[in-house]
């Protein structure tokens, strides 16, 4: 099966362009600054979140593997938001490395914040020849070692509160292309959304019910997903995502500042076939700065 597949892709990228995708992940709520740089500094604290997936299990080796990194922090009294994102999504025999840069300028509104942002990023594609295996090994059709990069922008809007989030946001905007040895990947334009929100059900209980969607040419996800969490201690939830996956999750704050979740896909499309479904880890760590005050030490003469 996985030679089959490799023919075909090797032969449709002799004469065609790839349309390229960003990865996927299923515990979207931590992985916003990816997607958003108007995120950037929304939690007015140091964060950092990492996320590994290992997708559709079953295929071998070939299957996709990504891992994602974003560190965020606020600044100029929590008005501006910075953050990086460094992702690794290895599918087959290609490899895309993405690293970018968000900056967010953020605005009162109401009883939350505006933000408003940008992030400029790097995109290298890399693709190992060792992964195709031909049943002519002279065809001259099969990729040879090659790599390739171009420049990216992304923008977006994100509102947040203490209950509520709100968030749109779109990238590769300049739909970047990314020359190979025989071939070429296109980065299509990408657009996201995103809500969620907190509803305190009992001293207990705490619902988090969120919608995350995303449009890559005109082809729509959207992932729908309710996580209840014990005591502020431990969350459990599920997802659905429309024509692919029902999702369950699980998570723990293992201190104030230290959480983990992990989250298991159980596929619903045509790929149960061959799928023993996806595995996903996070891992995520925030700390709140205390701001500092100056004292005011007045002389009792001049009261």
């Amino acid at each position: 099966m996985k030679k089959i597949l490799a023919v075909l892709v090797a032969g449709c990228i002799s004469t065609l362009a790839l349309a390229q995708q960003d990865p996927q992940f299923s515990q979207n709520m931590f992985n916003r600054l990816y997607v958003n740089p108007a995120y950037a500094g929304s939690n007015e604290a140091i964060c950092a979140h990492l996320l590994y997936r290992s997708q559709w299990v079953g295929f071998g080796d070939g299957a996709p593997k990504t891992g994602v990194l974003g560190v965020e922090a606020p600044f100029a009294n929590n008005k501006v938001g910075l953050g990086l994102s460094i992702a690794s999504d290895k599918n087959g025999a290609f490899q895309t490395f993405n690293a970018k840069l968000a900056g967010a300028y953020k605005f009162d509104v109401g009883n939350g914040k505006l933000g408003i942002g940008v992030d400029l990023g790097l995109l290298q594609d890399k693709v190992d020849a060792s992964g195709f295996k031909p049943v002519d090994p002279n065809d001259a059709s099969i990729p040879a070692n090659s790599s390739g990069s171009a420049f990216d922008v992304g923008a977006g809007l994100y509102y947040n509160s203490e209950k509520l989030y709100v968030g749109v946001s779109a990238s590769h905007l300049s739909e970047p292309s990314v020359t190979l040895d025989n071939s070429s990947i296109k980065f299509e334009r990408h657009y996201y959304a995103m809500i969620g929100y907190s509803a305190e059900v009992t001293p207990m209980i705490t619902l988090k019910p969120s919608i995350f969607v995303k449009t890559i040419a005109g082809n729509t996800t959207a992932d729908i997903n309710l996580n209840a969490y014990v005591n502020n201690r431990f969350w459990l939830g599920a997802s659905y995502r429309n024509d692919d996956a029902i999702v369950a999750l699980i998570g723990l704050n293992i201190t104030d500042n230290l959480r983990i979740g992990y989250s298991y896909d159980f596929t619903t499309s045509n790929l149960k076939k061959y799928s023993d479904g996806s595995h996903e880890i996070m891992l995520g760590y925030c700390f709140k700065v205390k701001k500092k005050i100056t004292p005011v030490i007045r002389n009792v003469r001049f009261l």
